[in-house]
This record gives structure tokens, C-alpha cells and sequence, in this order.
């Protein structure tokens, strides 16, 4: 039997204050969440008042520094003795996960009319075929059977069910149909615009553009033929058979390659349905008198303060509820602009710390990256390593060579023949300016790559190249070699 019994345990365990909450929300927010952030508690909050922000903060990223001043890029708000001493957040919810977080749109208005934006039209396929289909004189029937057809195209612009389960599905609304009349209104569909739409396949979407073009198109007859007849060889790029086959010299199947290769595999593509996304970047790089310079984006650097006014109103003869609410929203107040000039910090301290480790890339591209892992950064700045993944999460540098995530700069170690080591990012973009300089009739196979790699004195096995061209979405050799 099991006895009931009381027993008495004594053990520690970290609590997670609102606080420590709000400043780990803070933290791992980018500048568009981080600008909705601020503005909710704006709102929420009467005793917060946002100042006009005229600059950016800077701090300058020196080679040879290893101390981080942000004095002067951060301000420094004055708080009441309730407040503590320090503020060690990041040391206290390092060992807690990072919630995930919604990307609101920013808010950004200016004055006048025509700078309000009224949102922009987008037209998916389906609602560009089911215009065309009301264009066109189709009976009762063939428009049922048409909606049916469309309904059952992808974003690519193939025909995803059989035509028979799609007369199936008819049979319940008309039982007259028959499935020859499905076929001629799918016929009609696919020479609507995108021409190859509602195709059940490769190879019949590239037969309808082929037959779309004029008779008098130089090649078309025989790319027609091999379209039929050879599929299986154009799609393995078995040239030397493929024109064996088609009787055709080396040149006359360049040219009906070429013909090919001017075809849309995927017409459905054309009609442009994805929703933009933007990207504001958190942290701006830029040279200035031969140094890196960091700074924050505006938006992130809200200058926010106290409504005095406001504050001072509990000092005067007002009721206790008056006076608890004017409090609590002071105490919420003070804890934001804390918690905001402490992320903003971690941020500078991070970007510092990775420009000054990684200047070779600022001044020589992705083939002069360095290794560098979370742990490397964290033993620098003196945070947690949870703390940096949270701070380079969802954060973007704007930079003379681009726009990148702050993770795109963390890359594996791999050794070297000369007992070094060279960052993975650096050796896929080695990979990929090699494969851009090959001969297209004679790719670059990994093996010979990871031996092009090996003289330069970086010795990687040829299975490690298979998977970073996987990565970057190269094709194998095989599949890259062209006859053109």
C-alpha cells in the first residue's frame, strides 16, 4: 500500500518577474515588432512620452579594442531608488527559451493625402482563369465544368486531379455530362493566359507553348519531336544519345534546346500571388575614416521618457486609487526604458563584436568569412550564449555588400591542410564562384571540386560538397551540363 505522508523540500528555483519577462520580449524583437511594441505601451500608458529622435547611436568598431564603450550611444535614464542597482537580465533569463513572436507591420505616417497608402490589388492564378473563363461564350455546363477545372490547378498552373474524378465530382450537378465535353473545356483552358495552364504534365504544358508559337518558328517541328519521343532523354540531359536518336547534328539540337529553354515549365508562375516582405534593418555598418562604424536604426533608439506632469500628480491631494494607478503605470514605465536601453546595448555590444571579428568580410566578401560560433561572441561580450542567439535572431545588418541576418555571419569551423581552419561560409562561396566559372559542357563534378579546394589548401571530403551545392541549390554536374 501507499502511504500518505507530508514531507519537506527545500530547493531554489529562478522566478520569472514581469520584468525579467518584458525584457526578454524586448530582446529577441526586430525593429518592425520592436516599433508596434512601443507604440502599444505608448498607448497603454499615459505617464510614457515618446521625444523626437534626430540621430542614431554609433560606436566605432576598432581592430585592436577589445572594450566596448557605449557611453556615448547609449543614454542613460535617471531612475527612483526602487529601481535596483544593476540590471543583469541577460544573466538571469539565459537559461529560458525565446517565445516565439508575431511580425506586425510598421506604422509610419506623414502628412498630406496622398501618402496614405490604400493597400495594393494582388490576383491569384485562379482569380486571373476564372476572369478569362467569364470572357469567354461557355454554355451552363461547360462553366461548371470549367470552374471545376480550375479549382483544381495548383500554383504552378498543372492540372492536380484526373479528369475523370473530376467528372465524378460533376455527375451529382448534371448527370448529362460526359467526359469528352470535360476534355474540350480543358483544352480551352490550357490556351488561356498563361498558355500551358491546367497541364497534366511537363511535357504536355511544353508541347501546348510549342504549338501556341507560328508554324514558321525555325526548330519548332523538331522540338515537337523530341518533346514526344524523347522526354526521358532531354530530362537526364543525354545529349549524345538524344541526338543519335533524332538524327539531328550537335548543333542543330543546341539550337532546339535553345527553342526548348525559352519555354515555362511552370506558367503559373507568371501571375506574381506572394506578398512582399519587407526587411528594416536593426543595425547599420558603414566605413567612416577607414574604421567600421555601428549604429542603430532610429526607430530602435526611441528616445522615451517620463510625462512629468503626470508623475508629479501623486504628490498632490488625490484619492488612493488615483494614486496606485498613477504609480503602477510609473513603476511599468521605468522598467520599459530600462529594459529598452538595455536591449539596445546588447545589440550594439553584439554587432560591435561581430564587425570587429569579421572585418575581413566587410572588406573582401563572403570568400574571406572567418569561423565563428555563439560561444565565441558570448565569451567576448560576457553574456550567456542563449542571450546571443536571442539578440541575433530575426536581427538584420544593413551592410556596403547587402542586407544580412546577424546568424549569417556564425559558421562551422572546417580544418585546413595547413592545420588552420576556414569558415564553412566562406568555402560555399568558393564552391559557388568556382561552378560560375566552369565549362557548361564540362561541369565541375564534387570530387574534382574538393580537389580545386585541396590545392588552395582546404582539404574537405567530397561528400561535404555534395551538401553544401545542396544547400545552395546547385544542381550536380550531371544535371548542369549543358549543350549550349
Amino acid at each position: 500500500m501507499i502511504k500518505q505522508g507530508l514531507h519537506l523540500k527545500m530547493g531554489q528555483q529562478l522566478a520569472m518577474t514581469p520584468q525579467l519577462q518584458q525584457a526578454i520580449k524586448l530582446l529577441q524583437l526586430s525593429t518592425l515588432d520592436l516599433q508596434q511594441e512601443i507604440q502599444n505601451i505608448l498607448d497603454s500608458n499615459p505617464l510614457l512620452e515618446q521625444e523626437d529622435n534626430n540621430g542614431t547611436q554609433e560606436v566605432i568598431a576598432k581592430q585592436d579594442s577589445s572594450q566596448i564603450d557605449t557611453s556615448e550611444a547609449i543614454t542613460q535614464q535617471e531612475f527612483s531608488n526602487d529601481l535596483p542597482a544593476e540590471n543583469n537580465w541577460e544573466e538571469s533569463y539565459s537559461e529560458y527559451s525565446s517565445s516565439s513572436t508575431t511580425s506586425p507591420s510598421s506604422s509610419s505616417s506623414y502628412e498630406g493625402e496622398d501618402s496614405i497608402y490604400q493597400g495594393e490589388s494582388s490576383t491569384s492564378l485562379q482569380d486571373h482563369l476564372i476572369w478569362q473563363m467569364q470572357l469567354t461564350p461557355f454554355s451552363d455546363t461547360d462553366l461548371v465544368i470549367a470552374a471545376a477545372l480550375i479549382d483544381s490547378i495548383d500554383e504552378s498552373g498543372y492540372l492536380t486531379a484526373s479528369c475523370e474524378s473530376i467528372l465524378e465530382s460533376l455527375i451529382t450537378e448534371a448527370d448529362d455530362i460526359e467526359l469528352d465535353e470535360v476534355l474540350v473545356v480543358l483544352k480551352r483552358i490550357q490556351h488561356f493566359d498563361p498558355i500551358g495552364v491546367a497541364a497534366r504534365s511537363t511535357q504536355e504544358c511544353l508541347q501546348i507553348q510549342l504549338r501556341h508559337l507560328p508554324e514558321q518558328t525555325p526548330w519548332r517541328s523538331e522540338a515537337l519531336t523530341i518533346l514526344a519521343h524523347h522526354m526521358d532523354l532531354l530530362g537526364n540531359r543525354d545529349y549524345r544519345t538524344l541526338a543519335r536518336k533524332s538524327k539531328l547534328k550537335e548543333f542543330e539540337l543546341a539550337e532546339v534546346l535553345h527553342l526548348i529553354q525559352t519555354l515555362e515549365p511552370r506558367p503559373g508562375n507568371q501571375i506574381e500571388n506572394s506578398q512582399p516582405q519587407y526587411i528594416v534593418p536593426d543595425v547599420y555598418v558603414k566605413k567612416i575614416a577607414g574604421q567600421w562604424r555601428v549604429s542603430l536604426h532610429p526607430d530602435s533608439d526611441a528616445k522615451l521618457s517620463i510625462n512629468q506632469t503626470y508623475a508629479n500628480l501623486c504628490k498632490g491631494n488625490i484619492s488612493k486609487a488615483d494614486s496606485q494607478f498613477i504609480k503602477g503605470h510609473l513603476q511599468e514605465a521605468r522598467w520599459f526604458i530600462k529594459s529598452l536601453e538595455s536591449r539596445n546595448e546588447t545589440l550594439l555590444k553584439v554587432s560591435h563584436c561581430i564587425v570587429r571579428q569579421q572585418q575581413a568580410f566587410f572588406e573582401y566578401g563572403e570568400e574571406s568569412m572567418k569561423p565563428m560560433v555563439l560561444n565565441d561572441v558570448a565569451l567576448e561580450v560576457d553574456m550567456h550564449e542563449s542571450t546571443i542567439s536571442r539578440v541575433t535572431t530575426q536581427k538584420f545588418m544593413h551592410t556596403s555588400r547587402g542586407i544580412f541576418e546577424l546568424k549569417f555571419f556564425f559558421s562551422s569551423h572546417v580544418a585546413t591542410e595547413s592545420g588552420g581552419e576556414c569558415s564553412s561560409t566562406a568555402i560555399k562561396a568558393l564552391i559557388k564562384k568556382l561552378i560560375s566559372a566552369e565549362v557548361s559542357s564540362k561541369p565541375l563534378s564534387d570530387n574534382k571540386i574538393a580537389l580545386l579546394l585541396e590545392h588552395q589548401g582546404i582539404k574537405v571530403a567530397r561528400r561535404t560538397i555534395t551538401k553544401y551545392r545542396e544547400l545552395l541549390g546547385i544542381s550536380s554536374s550531371s544535371q548542369r551540363k549543358m549543350l549550349l
